[in-house]
């Protein structure tokens, strides 16, 4: 009897981080499908750049979204900014992941939520994510942090702060942080340069990050955005 109890043990464990990693993908999927309610969207919103040598004022923005990775964001100057390979850390190209290996975090806090830390690895060669770790909000399914590691463009850190459109999964603040070598200047924004002439300070000064928060006051669901609003 003991030597059955100690096999069935023995199976249960070694069963186990199948059962976690399914367990997890469950969740993603869960996410996935709330994330899949918006087909597109055009909100308004204040936007704040902070990022070295740059003074750039508090500007109105309005950002549209279509499905599955178009953004753009366009000043009230009507000059259109995005950082440097923001398509590809969009929270929905790391959910339509279907090669993929995800590995159960454990919990964590981000802003006093307790979220399900999800770390997930893409197994084909072909994905420009090397890899991501999602900080998910079990109970609202929803992403409150994402850090994504890029091939091309290096490492994001998105942090989303949520209240009138969480059905949907859109926040009402969104903060990018990156490197500031990843930034794309935006026409039309003052620049301040630092006239020192230490390049060693200058070379170390590149290395620091950027940080990009956006505020949204009011989105448009699901309403149709066309093709060329993100060509022009």
């Amino acid at each position: 009897m003991m030597k059955k109890t100690i096999i069935l043990l023995a199976v249960f464990l070694s069963s186990m981080p199948m059962l976690v990693a399914q367990d997890v993908k469950t969740l993603l999927k869960q996410v996935k499908d709330k994330y899949d309610k918006v087909n597109d969207y055009t909100a308004d919103g204040k936007m704040k750049t902070n990022v070295l040598f740059i003074k750039a004022p508090i500007a109105q923005v309005k950002i549209y979204y279509k499905k599955p990775d178009k953004l753009k964001i366009r000043n009230e100057k009507g000059v259109s900014f995005i950082p440097k390979g923001s398509v590809n850390i969009n929270i929905n190209n790391v959910l339509a992941l279907d090669n993929y290996e995800a590995i159960d975090g454990g919990k964590e806090k981000v802003n006093g939520t307790e979220c399900r830390v999800v770390k997930i690895f893409p197994i084909s060669d072909d994905e420009n994510i090397t890899r991501a770790t999602l900080h998910i909000d079990e109970k609202q399914q929803i992403v409150i942090k994402s850090v994504i590691s890029t091939k091309e463009n290096g490492t994001y850190e998105l942090v989303m702060t949520y209240k009138n459109y969480v059905s949907y999964g859109l926040p009402d603040k969104a903060v990018l942080t990156f490197n500031t070598k990843e930034f794309k200047l935006p026409k039309g924004i003052s620049i301040d340069y630092d006239n020192g002439t230490d390049k060693d300070k200058k070379d170390k000064e590149k290395q620091r990050k950027g940080k990009v928060e956006i505020t949204y006051t009011k989105y448009n669901i699901n309403k149709g955005v066309p093709d060329s609003v993100f060509t022009n």
